[in-house]
């Protein structure tokens, strides 16, 4: 395929994504950019699926109600619990799914609530835990049973305290973690092509594929490294885990936070020559 024409020609992005990743290369490919594959880290199912399946069959009881689904994969695979373990229970749980108050952070959740025939009651206008509280802080909580499917094995405290204080009792559970996925050497690739200069950006689409880069090599390697190349970052909270970790995102998406709006980002700011 002939890229001359097409916005991104000429330019190497890298991208450590893993779900999504051949959706978002091919985003990129389409406008001409190379990709640089490295996907950081895997996500797979809880080793233990013994306490997903006892908050399953509490849900599907009517334990809840209201759902905080702060991800869409975290929905997928509960869902991926129940035919897999316990097939009947799924008629219960779609049925409680379809009940219970539904809050999302971000489309991802709402998106795959679209494909069951569901939809949000309540979403978050950031998506981010301080965006989930500030959509729950004008409602009334006391006495309430809120489910809450957790980011990997994040117990995110600062969520489950805010209900607490709001007089809720949270039910957390997490239904899937984050693995390493590419080896040390295909790391260490990375990060010379990027400390080359070689690299004209990479865009992180999780916090977990930051934390693993930075765990991978000495932060001033790292630091160094990223430093002769455009960071991206799909969203504030991994623009903040980044900051943590002292690396400036230079480029965010403004309204929303998914492939398509980072990619139209990255082509703007990249199109034209290198």
């Amino acid at each position: 395929m002939t890229t001359g024409g097409l916005p991104l020609a000429g330019r190497t992005i890298a991208v450590p994504e893993t779900r999504e990743l051949d959706v978002f290369a091919t985003l990129l490919e389409r406008r001409g950019a190379q990709v640089l594959r490295c996907p950081l880290v895997a996500i797979r199912d809880a080793p233990d699926p013994a306490p997903v399946l006892a908050w399953l069959r509490q849900f599907a009881a009517g334990g809840c109600d209201d759902l905080i689904l702060l991800t869409g994969e975290g929905l997928r695979r509960l869902l991926d619990c129940v035919r897999q373990h316990e097939p009947d229970l799924e008629p219960g749980f779609r049925g409680e799914l379809a009940r219970v108050r539904k809050i999302t952070r971000g489309p991802k959740p709402a998106r795959v609530l679209r494909e069951l025939g569901l939809k949000s009651d309540l979403a978050a206008q950031t998506p981010t835990t301080e965006g989930v509280i500030a959509a729950l802080t004008a409602l009334e909580l006391t006495g309430h049973r809120v489910g809450v499917q957790l980011y990997g094995t994040d117990p995110n405290e600062k969520l489950i305290e805010f209900l607490t204080r709001a007089g809720a009792t949270a039910l957390p559970v997490a239904p899937y973690v984050y693995a390493d996925a590419a080896d040390q050497a295909a790391v260490e690739q990375l990060l010379e092509r990027l400390a080359a200069g070689s690299v004209d950006a990479i865009a992180f689409t999780s916090t977990p594929q930051v934390t693993r880069l930075f765990a991978c090599a000495p932060a001033e390697r790292v630091r160094a490294a990223l430093s002769r190349t455009l960071i991206a970052a799909v969203g504030p909270v991994v623009a903040e885990t980044l900051a943590g970790h002292g690396v400036r995102a230079a480029l965010t998406p403004t309204d929303a936070f998914f492939l398509k709006p980072l990619t139209s980002a990255l082509e703007q700011a990249l199109a034209g020559p290198g």
